[in-house]
């Protein structure tokens, strides 16, 4: 019943006509411009509740725009409707998703991402914590394998390309662009970005356990002078002891990070389900007394930069 579910709804898009309720085209960018969009701002597990409405429920995943470049950091749940935004836009699609790690929160919108099934798109995967004798290709296809889900990557139409790479390599998505890598302290492992364009930095840490009292150095490394910090804030200080271990960070280590690397804008994120709107309303509040300009990340959130 699932995998005719998929099917019937990949087919409406493809019958979709570009004309008919298309959204208007993106105005043209200016140059050397970073525009940055949150589809997805938990982590664990997905969690649609009417305490949650505010900053959101679906897991990871940031739209990045290089110009006119289309780059994704990670592909939780929020990725889905990404993928429905895309394709009203009637035109094909060139993008690249970089995966923090193979965790279920940040890949189970893949096989929902209706771009896939589009045989005019382009989409190159990559990923860089790989287990032994595992790839970027391999892993997502687990994924989507009996028993865990009714079809496999085989049913993707569009050109897609799976891209291995080793925390702490520099890559090149594009000319113009840079993306620098490490590795971060979370089980099985964990890639930390930093995404340079036009004179502009972007780091995105997320699912990373600090030492309290030591300053991570990759991540301040990533961070670096960087205009926007994207870090993990699943607990806070007073969580923190009773989960050592967990792969996780808090709000007031970002804020740490961010003053000691000199970053211009720090945005919480991965937040935690149990951390209701209420309470992220609070978080915010003490997070902008500590370090003015901090973001709770939220679903629909824009920064242009």
């Amino acid at each position: 019943m699932l995998a005719q579910l998929i099917c019937a709804a990949m087919q409406i898009v493809l019958d979709h006509s570009p004309h008919s309720k298309a959204q208007a085209p993106r105005p043209v960018a200016a140059a050397n411009r970073l525009d940055v969009r949150f589809w997805g701002v938990r982590g664990g597990i997905a969690c649609p509740d009417p305490q949650t409405a505010k900053y959101g429920g679906n897991t990871a995943c940031v739209e990045i725009r290089c110009d006119e470049r289309l780059i994704i950091f990670d592909g939780g749940t929020g990725l889905r409707q990404l993928g429905e935004t895309l394709m009203r836009s009637g035109s094909a699609i060139d993008a690249d998703i970089f995966y923090s790690h193979f965790h279920v929160d940040h890949i189970c919108g893949l096989p929902f991402f209706t771009p896939c099934y589009v045989p005019a798109n382009q989409l190159r995967l990559w990923a860089g914590n790989h287990l032994a004798g595992q790839t970027t290709k391999s892993s997502l296809g687990t994924m989507m394998a009996e028993p865990l889900f009714p079809i496999g990557l085989d049913e993707f139409k569009a050109k897609i390309q799976f891209c291995d790479f080793r925390p702490g390599e520099t890559l090149k998505p594009f000319p113009k662009a840079t993306l620098k890598t490490a590795p971060l302290h979370h089980p099985g492992g964990c890639t930390g970005y930093r995404l340079e364009f036009g004179g502009k930095a972007i780091a995105y840490v997320t699912d990373t356990e600090h030492t309290p009292g030591e300053l991570d150095r990759n991540v301040l490394d990533l961070a670096d002078g960087a205009e926007i910090l994207i870090y993990d804030a699943n607990y806070t200080d007073e969580e923190f002891p009773n989960h050592i271990g967990w792969g996780h960070s808090t709000w007031q280590e970002g804020v740490r990070l961010a003053d000691a690397a000199g970053v211009e804008r720090l945005v919480l994120f991965h937040h935690d389900p149990k951390h209701h709107d209420e309470m992220l309303d609070r978080i915010e509040r003490e997070a902008e007394a500590r370090r003015p300009g901090t973001i709770v990340g939220r679903e629909g959130l824009e920064i242009h930069i």
